[in-house]
């Protein structure tokens, strides 16, 4: 997938999703992937031994559980969560994400539920 020299609108391309929690890699640097996403609700609780994960709020607002607290992030905000540390995010109502993460990264760690995509349904074309 080649998707250098490509202009994209995150914000855009994230409220055109139609389904919940399936990230969509909209751009790659060196090892890691940048994805959108449109959630509500939860996720799972969830780490990822191998890397950081970056969270930027494009829309919305987004609440990241993790076991000694508990980050709220608004419109514009960002986060990075730290490689092993286990977390759970929430939309109280629909919030849109941008999200940058290695490209080995699977999408709920080592948990997997009915929300788990893989990375060929995250590389699906914009």
């Amino acid at each position: 997938m080649n998707m250098a020299n490509r202009v994209t609108t995150p914000a855009k391309v994230a409220a055109a999703l139609t389904e919940l929690w399936s990230p969509c890699v909209i751009a790659e640097v060196d090892d890691a992937y940048v994805k959108v996403a449109k959630v509500e609700g939860s996720l799972a609780w969830h780490a990822h031994d191998d890397g950081d994960e970056f969270f930027m709020v494009l829309k919305g607002t987004l609440l990241i559980e993790m076991e000694d607290r508990t980050v709220e992030l608004r419109e514009g905000d960002s986060f990075v969560v730290l490689k092993g540390v286990r977390h759970n995010p929430i939309a109280r109502q629909e919030c849109h994400l941008m999200l940058i993460e290695r490209k080995s990264t699977l999408h709920t760690g080592s948990e997997v539920t009915d929300k788990t995509r893989t990375l060929d349904e995250q590389l699906r074309p914009v």
